[in-house]
């Protein structure tokens, strides 16, 4: 991962991420996107369904979003905004540094998994995976970032976790034990391990609009939480200091952990949830 930019002055689509991402608005957008805006939320009205996308109104479920597809569908990265915004926040190389928790989950010893497996068992594992992962997560409200490989994470931003963000990243990490089995008398099905961490980085586009784009998270902080959960044995959750902290959890005996991670020039506290 890389370091989060600080030198790009803000554009009206990074002000429009910030927005999207804390729900607070840093800057008055242009004239014209607050009437296109009112608009949209005017004729939307018009149809009905459940839940609505929080940008422009329109419903991504119900009668409104079969007559209005494609739309009404959800974003790729979140549950509660729809394709049509998504497309609009990708238009541009843009983004917004953020306070947010964020998780990454990984399957440990995929590659002895995928060899012992077979190729067809192996995927048909994989995406069990993604899927009940992402069940968990897009029911916590975070944004599922990415999901490669033998990796989920997901960002849990102001916006949609709400204020209280640490503690819902570590209710979704728990979530995603329970889900793969751990815990459970024969044992996971999948084995994961899972790392937690809390502060402040990029989260935006990156490519352009006529080339392929993702939505990422950039930082330090970002990187540390990858380590983290690459450092996570099968069954545990590593915390950082800086999430229990920010979340004022209870992490009343869980074992203490100082490890040194690679590309982090310091130890790194931690504490560790087991199933």
């Amino acid at each position: 991962m890389e370091e989060a930019r600080t030198d790009k002055k803000p554009s009206p689509y990074d002000d429009m991420w910030y927005w999207y991402l804390t729900g607070e608005q840093r800057a008055p957008f242009p004239k014209e996107w607050q009437i296109a805006l009112a608009v949209q939320h005017k004729f939307h009205r018009y149809f009905p369904g459940s839940p609505r996308c929080l940008e422009c109104g329109t419903p991504m479920r119900g009668i409104g979003s079969l007559l209005l597809r494609p739309g009404s569908k959800p974003a790729s990265f979140s549950s509660r905004i729809c394709s049509s915004c998504e497309v609009t926040a990708r238009k541009e190389e843009a983004g917004a540094e953020v306070f947010l928790s964020m998780l990454f989950a990984d399957v440990r010893d995929s590659t002895p998994l995928a060899e012992r497996s077979g190729t067809a068992e192996f995927q048909s594992l994989i995406n069990k995976f993604y899927k009940q992962t992402s069940k968990v997560l897009v029911e916590q409200n975070a944004m599922v970032n990415r999901l490669m490989g033998d990796q989920v994470s997901a960002l849990f931003v102001p916006r949609f976790a709400g204020k209280d963000h640490p503690k819902i990243a570590f209710q979704a990490a728990k979530d995603i034990l329970h889900v793969t089995g751990h815990g459970q008398p024969s044992g996971p099905w999948v084995p994961v391990g899972v790392g937690l961490h809390t502060g402040t980085a990029f989260v935006g586009v990156v490519g352009s609009s006529d080339s392929v784009n993702e939505i990422a998270v950039l930082g330090s902080a970002a990187n540390l939480c990858a380590r983290l959960s690459s450092q996570a044995a099968a069954g545990e959750i590593l915390i950082s200091e800086d999430t229990v902290k920010a979340g004022q959890l209870d992490v009343t005996g869980l074992e203490r952990r100082t490890l040194e991670l690679k590309g982090i020039n310091h130890p790194v506290n931690v504490r560790v949830f087991k199933t």
